[in-house]
């Protein structure tokens, strides 16, 4: 009965989204408040129906009603509950009506938040936002029902995928659609703006806090998958530059350069062509993105689907919303007047810089994804684009970008004298480059890469601090200090951010420089060596899970004859799927992880073990963590409150009466 339910509030949700989407825009061109006011009740109805019928799917896995084929598809009476809650969105029509769902609830957001919009403004912003959500409900409803029902139910079901059934993944997709969705509302802003023909100040001041949430969830998404990937696959890495890993970084580089471009827009009211373009592209690549998953056009452990009829149906999605909005974008950004002027040397050109390297970045990465398939259709030839095309193609201009980050933050506005700025940046400049030569001078290898970040690391890190420093005035210290933390929250979100990106810089580079790998075929108490490390298989056991069987290993791990930690690695069996999966031993600490891989038996009773010794292995999350941390503290700001700028601007008007 739930089930059926659900199934008609999808559909309630679909016509209820079809007049939020025409409605409000003829009210909005003809000025009509009535029929303008109908978006808000119309976007929370939207979400509640959508709602509604999420937690009817959520309620059937979580319950094993096998008689919906979702449920025997993508699930098993015997799984641990919390992944029966995330197989709802562990498949593809689960993630695509947790889709909707996140569509309907920004719009919903936005007409209970956006009270300071403008009548006009806020009715075309839901029900551009709207028409997302329709043709998403009409794909969900056409071809990817999850409601589907059999007419004889099983016994029990098909079990989700096991590599699915960790925490991390169970947590990863909602936090990357929040991120990917939200950038629907910075599309939904950017084409409103173009139908009215006007971007200024209070504009840039209204989507800057959706582009913010929208880069926050992108980061700790990524940031989750990445760790999976780190811990679940087995093989150590954090990033392979597969294709859909690629999906949603591109998104999010975009988001990185869309949100200090509104800056600009909000401050000087300059780049308002530029900015509405990314708003546009951003949302675009997360339409690509959901393509890629879905379509089966490239093949990725992360594929959801491979359906050419679906892969079809969204293409026609992106096609329509690119290249409407790229066509309207044509028509009017001759309107987009762009009012305030800047010097070469200014704050506004270390923006746009930013800008120019942070898009450049991203198309590097949308061509070596798509560059194998283009190479396929149009000269017959198979190519494989791998890391080594993407580090050397895409290094450089983050090394660039970390370069200019803390001078560009700290130049004025309008115009500024670039060796002013330099040399409140001496120290820090002469603190990084000691830092890089110390690590070149310890290290044994020979190899740059780690110093090099570990300058660029530091350059970022002491400059997000100076940043922060050179705002307390010339007052004694204890006066700075206690103005330092009087400081506005956005000036702290902007140097928590750039210096959990330095972290991050300085960790891959030390991760990649100074990894150690040892693989052998070890034997039952025989001791071995890997760097300063002395390991022992103690012995080899079986063990059984709650829908899997594990064979684990006990490996004793001690240094200089002190014992260090008792590593359990696994490789599991799930006999539903009938899919093996690794589970690795990780010993974690501040300074490097400790990692071990059991594989196969040899026919001379040895084990395959893969061990690593991964420095900074932590501080590449933990950087990621920060960058999400410093986008909350701004956010959390109240300039960035679109009702605080309403309230201004509503108490300037009377005063002027």
């Amino acid at each position: 009965m739930i089930t059926e339910l659900g199934h008609f509030a999808l559909i309630l949700a679909f016509l209820i989204a079809i007049v939020q989407m025409v409605v409000p825009l003829i009210g909005a061109h003809k000025r009509w408040p009535g029929w303008m006011a109908v978006a808000e009740p119309a976007a929370q109805a939207q979400f509640l129906f959508t709602a509604f019928a999420f937690g009817a799917l959520t309620w059937a896995f979580v319950t094993s009603d096998f008689s919906l084929k979702l449920v025997v598809d993508n699930s098993h009476s015997a799984k641990p509950m919390l992944y029966k809650i995330s197989g709802t969105w562990g498949n593809h029509e689960g993630s695509m009506l947790l889709w909707v769902l996140i569509v309907a609830l920004f719009g919903a957001v936005a007409s209970v938040f956006g009270g300071g919009l403008p009548p006009s403004l806020k009715a075309r912003v839901l029900a551009v936002q709207a028409s997302i959500g329709v043709a998403f409900f009409a794909f969900i409803l056409f071809t990817s029902n999850p409601f589907m029902r059999l007419a004889v139910p099983p016994f029990d079901g098909q079990d989700l995928n096991p590599l699915l059934q960790d925490p991390g993944l169970a947590f990863h997709p909602p936090f990357l659609y929040l991120g990917y969705v939200g950038l629907s509302m910075t599309f939904s802003f950017a084409i409103a703006a173009l139908i009215e023909g006007r971007v200024d100040a209070a504009w840039g001041r209204w989507v800057r806090p959706w582009t913010l949430a929208a880069w926050v969830f992108l980061t700790i998404g990524i940031a989750l998958g990445s760790w999976w990937a780190y811990y679940e696959l087995g093989w150590g890495g954090f990033w392979f530059w597969d294709p859909v890993e690629n999906a949603s970084f591109m998104p999010w580089i975009l988001a990185a350069a869309l949100l200090h471009s509104a800056v600009v827009v909000e401050k000087r009211e300059s780049l308002k062509s530029w900015t509405i373009l990314l708003a546009i592209l951003a949302f675009s690549f997360s339409l690509v993105g959901t393509f890629i998953v879905r379509s089966g056009l490239l093949t990725s452990v992360h594929a959801f689907a491979n359906d050419p009829v679906r892969g079809v149906f969204i293409l026609y999605i992106l096609a329509i919303f690119t290249g409407g909005a790229l066509t309207l974008f044509a028509t009017r950004a001759q309107s987009m007047e762009a009012k305030g002027v800047f010097g070469v040397i200014s704050r506004e050109s270390g923006l746009v810089i930013n800008n120019v390297l942070l898009a450049v970045s991203c198309f590097v990465v949308f061509f070596g994804t798509l560059w194998p398939i283009i190479a396929e259709m149009a000269f017959d030839r198979k190519l494989s684009v791998g890391p080594p095309f993407f580090n050397a193609a895409f290094t450089p201009f983050m090394v660039l970008l970390g370069l200019v980050m803390p001078v560009g933050a700290m130049l004025p506005w309008k115009r500024g004298k670039l060796g002013r700025t330099a040399w409140k940046l001496r120290y820090v400049f002469g603190l990084a480059v000691a830092l890089g030569v110390a690590a070149w001078a310890l290290q044994t290898g020979r190899s740059a890469l780690g110093p090099v970040g570990l300058f660029l690391g530091s350059w970022m890190v002491f400059g997000a601090i100076t940043d922060l420093w050179s705002h307390t005035g010339r007052s004694g210290l204890a006066g700075r200090l206690a103005r330092m933390m009087r400081l506005p929250r956005a000036d702290w979100g902007k140097a928590t951010a750039h210096a959990g990106l330095g972290i991050t810089f300085f960790a891959i580079a030390g991760l990649t420089a100074w990894e150690q790998e040892d693989i052998r075929v070890a034997y039952v108490g025989q001791p071995f060596d890997v760097g300063a490390y002395t390991l022992v298989l103690e012995d080899v056991g079986r063990n059984r899970g709650p829908n899997y069987y594990a064979t684990v290993a006990n490996v004793r791990v001690t240094k200089d004859g002190q014992p260090v930690a008792m590593m359990r690695p696994e490789k599991r069996d799930y006999p539903v799927t009938r899919m093996p999966t690794t589970e690795a031993a990780i010993d974690y600490r501040f300074l490097r992880d400790l990692y071990v891989v059991i594989g196969d038996q040899q026919n001379d009773g040895g084990w395959i073990m893969r061990t690593y010794i991964k420095p900074l292995a932590n501080w590449i999350w933990g950087g990621c963590l920060l960058m999400a941390l410093g986008g909350l503290l701004s956010l959390s700001d109240r300039r960035y409150r679109v009702a605080a700028g309403a309230r201004k601007a509503k108490i300037a008007g009377v005063a002027a009466e």
